[in-house]
């Protein structure tokens, strides 16, 4: 992301876990460790994807620490795909170590947003998880965790009027029963393409 960006080894559930690590600038207040999780791995998905990125960025500008990773099968983390349940263990580990203590937050997008909704759920008072941001949530193909009733003031979800992966309706569908509110860009597509800016501004507000 920037010259500053640390590239990580970190120990998985199946061996080793590749992260990247962006700290925001020096002398900033800490807010604590924010970690990221990718799109779909059998569609593309890594650490690199321009949504988690711009994630990255946003947590960064805000005094967090952002741990970006790939799931198990992707780039240089070993195992393979596993429908989510072991990609929730691996992102369990990563919170473990690359936040051994003090406050939380978690983010993730269309799959990684699935993957981080159940870690919310198992983290949620265990830990102080300070926010958490749902992008792009992939509800329409798997069984999203609900938000705990106290995280919703500090959770976060937006998702694209135009989105043709996940359809806006069944994002509404799973928010609805919980009375959880969901932020929409108007027009946006799944990606976000040309409102990448406007995304980052949302989860700066939210951060903020």
């Amino acid at each position: 992301m920037n010259a500053q960006t640390e590239r990580l080894t970190l120990a998985g559930p199946v061996g080793p876990i590749e992260a990247l690590r962006d700290a925001p600038a020096e002398g900033a207040p800490a807010r604590g460790v924010a970690v990221i999780a990718h799109p779909h791995p059998l569609f593309g998905g890594t650490m690199d994807n321009k949504v988690v990125q711009t994630l990255a960025r946003a947590f960064v500008q805000c005094g967090f620490t952002a741990v970006r990773f790939n799931f198990r099968g992707v780039g240089g983390t070993a195992g393979t795909h596993d429908e989510g349940r072991g990609e929730l263990d691996d992102l369990l580990a990563v919170v473990r170590q690359a936040a051994e203590t003090g406050p939380i937050a978690l983010a993730g997008f269309s799959f990684g947003a699935f993957v981080t909704s159940h870690a919310l759920a198992r983290l949620w008072g265990e830990r102080e998880v300070d926010r958490a941001v749902l992008v792009g949530t992939a509800a329409s193909r798997f069984t999203v965790a609900p938000v705990p009733p106290d995280a919703h003031l500090r959770t976060l979800v937006v998702h694209g009027e135009a989105d043709d992966t996940v359809p806006l309706a069944s994002v509404m569908d799973w928010a609805r029963p919980q009375s959880l509110p969901v932020t929409v860009v108007p027009g946006g597509g799944h990606f976000f393409h040309g409102q990448l800016p406007l995304l980052k501004g949302l989860v700066v507000r939210h951060l903020q």
